[in-house]
């Protein structure tokens, strides 16, 4: 490695690159697991038995336990971050719209999407923009399992924030 050999850092994209109305494809996918399921809902202390209790599931409409949907909606938002908003994010300023169409089980591989809805700089905060994403998640068979709306604020790229 010598000295004019190029560092690359990865990162997201600025305010400035992300594009109305791009799909941008989160890969690979993440294959839930049993182990996931109950980590994830203990750490949260979310005993429903839908999510730890195969006898009791196992009754229910579904027949089997379900993956807890905040892991879905986490990881969803999880496999956005290097493509989308890694060091480029100032704040997530909410969620909305969430919901969950289709059950997602242990066994499932979740992939996710997000499609940039809306954008505007930021009013009072310069160099700074607000992207409103839709974060859609879909199991193996293409069925769409997750959706949810995000809010985030954004860096502008750094000529932008030079020239303003």
């Amino acid at each position: 490695m010598t000295d004019e050999t190029p560092a690359i850092v990865q990162r997201g994209l600025y305010y400035d690159e992300l594009q109305l109305g791009a799909r941008y494809l989160h890969r690979p996918g993440r294959t839930a697991t049993e182990a996931d399921n109950v980590l994830f809902s203990s750490l949260t202390m979310n005993t429903q038995a839908l999510h730890l209790d195969a006898a009791f599931a196992e009754e229910q409409p579904f027949g089997q336990r379900l993956m807890n949907s905040m892991w879905t909606l986490s990881t969803m938002v999880g496999a956005s971050v290097s493509q989308i908003t890694q060091g480029t994010l100032v704040a997530q300023l909410g969620l909305t719209d969430i919901s969950f169409p289709a059950p997602l089980f242990h066994g499932d591989t979740l992939t996710t999407e997000t499609e940039v809805v809306d954008k505007r700089p930021s009013a009072s905060r310069r160099g700074q923009g607000i992207v409103t994403l839709r974060h859609t998640g879909r199991n193996q068979h293409g069925t769409v399992v997750a959706v949810a709306t995000r809010v985030a604020l954004m860096w502008r790229s750094p000529e932008t924030q030079e020239a303003s």
